[in-house]
C-alpha cells in the first residue's frame, strides 16, 4: 500500500434533492464541502430509472469537474437493466466519473419492471466485466443486513461482493462502535480482506431522531438513548449532543485504526465542518503514522 491508500480517510455522502431550489443548495453545500478535503463525496440514487442520469450523474458531475474532488456515483441494481447500466457508465466515463457504488436498491411496488440484476453481487460482477477501469465500491451493514437470514449468510453475500469486483465496503450507519468492531472481525474470519468504511450518521435534530427510532434496525446504546430523552425538546442541545456523540465515534473509530469514516452529511455543510473541526488532526496523524 502507499501512504495515502494505508492512511484513514475522511468522505461525505449527499443526496441529490427533487426541487431545483434544493439543487442550488447543494450545490452551495458542496461548495462549503469543498474546503474540508474530503477522500471522496459519494451521490446518492432514487430507484427511479429515467432519474439518475439527471440528478445522480449530474451532482458528480459538478463534484468532478467544477470541484475536482473524487466522486462516486450509486446505482440501484434493482431499478437497472444491462442497457442502462452501460449507458450511464458511458456517460460517466465521458465525464472522468471512475466510480460506482452498487448496491441493490430498496424494493418497492412501482418497481414493475424486472431487473437484470437480482442482487449487488450481479451489478458488480457486470461492471467488472463490461468496465474494468471502473473502481467498484459496495454497502455493508455492520449489524447485519435487516432482510438477511443470519450472519453467516450476511457474511456469504459480502464475500460474493468481493469476489465479484467490489473494492471497497461503504458501511451503513451504526451509533455503536463495538458492532463494528465485532463486524470487522467477523469479515476477518471470512477473508474479506478489503477496506471497511465505517459510516458515521449524527443526529442533530428531533425530527431525524424520531425517523430514526421509527424505522432504524441500528442498536440504540444506553448513552445515545439518554441523550434522545435529555435534550428531545431542546434542539440546541440536542444538536450539540449529537455532534459531541459522532465526534466521540470517529475519535474512537480512528483510535483502532479504521480504514476510513464515510460521514452521511444529509447535505449538511456545518454539521461537516463541526465534525472536521474537531477531527482533522486525527486524520492528519493517521497519515503522519503510516
Amino acid at each position: 500500500m502507499t501512504k495515502n491508500e494505508s492512511a484513514a480517510r475522511l468522505s461525505f455522502e449527499v443526496f441529490p434533492p427533487n426541487t431545483d431550489v434544493g439543487t442550488s443548495k447543494l450545490l452551495t453545500t458542496l461548495d462549503e464541502l469543498k474546503s474540508l478535503s474530503p477522500s471522496f463525496i459519494s451521490v446518492t440514487c432514487s430507484n427511479k430509472r429515467e432519474n439518475i442520469e439527471n440528478t445522480t450523474i449530474k451532482v458528480a458531475d459538478y463534484v468532478t469537474n467544477v470541484l475536482n474532488i473524487p466522486t462516486v456515483a450509486h446505482l440501484p441494481a434493482c431499478a437497472l437493466n444491462q442497457k442502462q447500466v452501460e449507458n450511464i457508465l458511458k456517460r460517466c466515463a465521458e465525464l472522468n466519473i471512475n466510480r460506482v457504488l452498487a448496491l441493490r436498491g430498496d424494493l418497492t411496488p412501482d418497481l414493475s419492471t424486472p431487473s437484470d440484476f437480482k442482487y449487488a453481487s450481479d451489478l458488480i460482477e457486470f461492471i467488472q466485466s463490461t468496465a474494468p477501469d471502473f473502481k467498484i465500491s459496495g454497502a455493508c451493514y455492520p449489524e447485519c443486513h435487516p432482510e438477511s437470514q443470519s450472519v453467516i449468510s450476511d457474511l456469504h453475500y459480502l464475500k460474493q461482493k468481493m469476489d465479484a469486483g467490489c473494492q471497497e465496503f461503504i458501511s451503513q450507519f451504526f451509533l455503536d462502535n463495538e458492532c463494528f468492531y465485532q463486524f470487522q472481525e467477523r469479515c476477518a474470519l471470512s477473508d474479506i480482506n478489503i477496506p471497511i468504511l465505517a459510516g458515521i450518521m449524527p443526529i442533530i435534530n428531533r425530527k431525524q431522531a424520531l425517523r430514526l427510532l421509527k424505522t432504524s434496525h441500528t442498536h440504540l446504546p444506553r448513552k445515545f438513548v439518554a441523550m434522545l430523552d435529555k435534550y428531545e425538546h431542546n434542539p440546541i442541545a440536542l444538536r450539540d449532543a449529537g455532534l459531541a456523540y459522532a465526534i466521540d465515534q470517529i475519535v474512537d473509530l480512528l483510535t483502532q485504526g479504521v480504514s476510513g469514516i464515510h460521514l452521511y452529511t444529509m447535505n449538511n455543510s456545518q454539521t461537516a465542518k463541526a465534525i472536521h473541526a474537531a477531527t482533522a488532526s486525527l486524520f492528519e496523524e493517521a497519515c503522519s503514522t503510516h
